[in-house]
């Protein structure tokens, strides 16, 4: 029998556990925020003396974020033609996002490329084709975590950027909840689409290896997980599994590794105000020089 495919995008029920994450964590609120304070002085840098700008968003999802930042590059460059290319295995998420640009009037001047498919597949097909499109600005947010080779992967992609040019990374903090939880409890979580959890620790440690130029931009954020201790809440119980990667926290894991992950969320992940617990999940951004 074939091994099944290692899933390396949101499919299925994952798309709706994303998406429940995303309404109750304010990750994008809090990548948006960070965008909106680092970007503009980043792309009139790239931007000087171009006559027109391309950007690659790897992993992009739904396009939320990605939407925002095609908005600041175009409010930078108003007179500059701007063209995007998306990667995304999703295809739901790609639907997704193919409906939020045909709403979006300011994006109806960009062509889109769509390449529904990981980001390694679209490096193979790139290597295949032997004409490499070079980009302006290249994002790579939350998606880490699910190529197999770190190293090549940031090789190839900083490969492709044109004079000037950014390779933004968004990831994890090293350290923070995400990190602690998942290192903690590596042999039980890093088993399916995760093999191996990285946080801006292992980036940073390969653009240095890499001898690679980069900036890292801390982005302050955390959730109330309060809920995630009432056995009965049902809220709880959706973090829970996104938390872990699992369809359902309760069943996945015996009540000694359960205990162990709700008291290190607690204790370790977290911090208490005002009698809710705050979950620790500041995020990284690394800018990487051309």
């Amino acid at each position: 029998m074939a091994a099944e495919a290692k899933q390396t995008c949101y499919e299925g029920s994952s798309v709706q556990s994303f998406q429940f994450y995303l309404e109750h964590s304010g990750e994008h609120r809090a990548i948006l925020q960070c965008a909106h304070d680092i970007l503009p002085g980043e792309f009139k840098r790239i931007g000087a003396d171009k006559s027109s700008l391309d950007v690659l968003g790897v992993g992009s999802g739904g396009g939320e974020v990605d939407v925002q930042i095609l908005t600041l590059l175009q409010s930078t460059f108003p007179a500059i033609p701007i063209t995007a290319d998306v990667v995304e295995g999703s295809s739901k998420l790609t639907d997704n996002f193919k409906a939020l640009v045909a709403k979006t009037t300011n994006l109806q001047k960009i062509p889109f490329a769509w390449h529904i498919m990981n980001s390694e597949d679209y490096e193979k097909q790139v290597k295949a084709k032997g004409d490499m499109k070079r980009f302006d600005f290249i994002h790579m947010i939350q998606m880490i975590y699910y190529v197999d080779n770190l190293a090549s992967t940031i090789k190839f992609y900083h490969s492709l950027l044109k004079n000037n040019g950014r390779l933004m990374i968004i990831i994890e903090t090293a350290n923070a909840g995400w990190d602690t939880l998942w290192k903690t409890y590596k042999k039980e979580l890093c088993v399916d689409a995760i093999t191996e959890y990285r946080s801006s620790a292992e980036v940073i440690a390969c653009l240095k290896s890499l001898g690679l130029k980069y900036e890292e931009h801390l982005i302050p954020n955390n959730f109330n997980i309060t809920e995630c201790f009432n056995p009965s809440s049902q809220i709880g119980e959706r973090l829970l599994n996104f938390m872990t990667a699992r369809d359902h926290f309760y069943q996945s894991f015996t009540p000694e590794i359960r205990a162990g992950m709700l008291d290190l969320l607690r204790n370790k992940c977290s911090a208490e105000k005002d009698g809710k617990v705050l979950f620790n999940s500041a995020l990284s951004c690394i800018l990487i020089h051309a």
